[in-house]
């Protein structure tokens, strides 16, 4: 651990009252931020290790939903570390659109690993989190061991997207006070379940925030282009599942189609690594002990 996060890391406040035992052990866990170009970000850090996993989370979701997956690895010796990227969760957001695109997200991802003083982590993400570590991947091949992209979001996706985040651009534009309502009822919710928490989060935004992120998102680069991807020669997990359109099959499969070094899981649904994670997390595992030789 550097010197600099050490005198930032404090026990976790967000991910406490989530905190599971494997067996009679319990992975370490701490909070901490950095700065990136004047703004605060945030991040957990589980267990400790040479072998380091960084993961970032979905669109308008925070770094807690990868909390469970991150114990699993770091109970099998990985240092595992989840970012809330700008706009998101703990982390500052601006109201500006033009801090937020696919490409500054990786600049953000690096910058966490620059902080923590880490030379090469295997990068992961889900839906907006798997993008941005193909953008790691194309911006710093050598700082990635390999890539666990699930959920991609690339051509297929860019009409669903726009219809499914377009109205909440839209209310958060024009009818603020709505995107205000829905924060304050979820603020009440107890916390304490880990997917309750999860939701709750989502739905806890900040209206010009909010709005400047879909923006900044959906009028930029959504993901890079195929003519780049073919150059992404780290090894890949690529998780793709059918019947939802914002994250269609055929994504998931043209991406890992793309990949010179990709293998391709399908998930049962959308929600198979969240609610019944035992074979996503085994595959999840099984490839990063392979990342790193184990």
């Amino acid at each position: 651990m550097s010197a600099v996060h050490a005198a930032n890391a404090v026990p976790s406040t967000a991910d406490a009252a989530d905190t599971i035992t494997t067996g009679s052990w319990r992975p370490i866990e701490l909070a901490g931020t950095f700065d990136y170009e004047g703004n605060r970000l945030a991040y957990t850090e589980y267990g400790a290790g040479d072998d380091v996993v960084v993961l970032t989370h979905g669109i308008m979701f925070t770094r807690r939903m990868h909390a469970p997956l991150a114990r699993e690895l770091a109970a099998r010796g990985y240092r595992v570390v989840t970012l809330d990227l700008l706009g998101h969760g703990e982390s500052e957001r601006p109201a500006e659109s033009w801090r937020y695109s696919m490409p500054d997200f990786a600049r953000q991802t690096l910058a966490l690993l620059d902080h923590l003083g880490l030379g090469a982590a295997v990068v992961g993400g889900t839906s907006l989190g798997a993008n941005v570590a193909l953008e790691v991947a194309i911006v710093a091949p050598e700082r990635v061991k390999g890539l666990v992209v699930e959920m991609p979001v690339l051509d297929n996706a860019v009409v669903a997207g726009l219809l499914t985040f377009g109205p909440l651009l839209f209310a958060a534009r024009f009818l603020p006070w709505t995107v205000r309502a829905v924060g304050a009822l979820a603020r009440l919710v107890p916390h304490g379940n880990q997917w309750a928490d999860v939701v709750t989060d989502t739905l806890d935004q900040q209206p010009a925030a909010m709005a400047a992120l879909l923006h900044g998102v959906f009028f930029g680069r959504i993901a890079p282009p195929k003519s780049v991807r073919g150059d992404i020669a780290v090894p890949a997990l690529v998780i793709g599942h059918e019947r939802d359109p914002v994250h269609p099959f055929g994504d998931a499969d043209t991406l890992a189609a793309d990949l010179p070094g990709a293998e391709f899981v399908q998930a049962r649904s959308p929600v198979e690594l969240r609610l019944d994670p035992t074979r996503l997390t085994e595959a999840i595992a099984g490839f990063v002990g392979r990342c790193y030789s184990r």
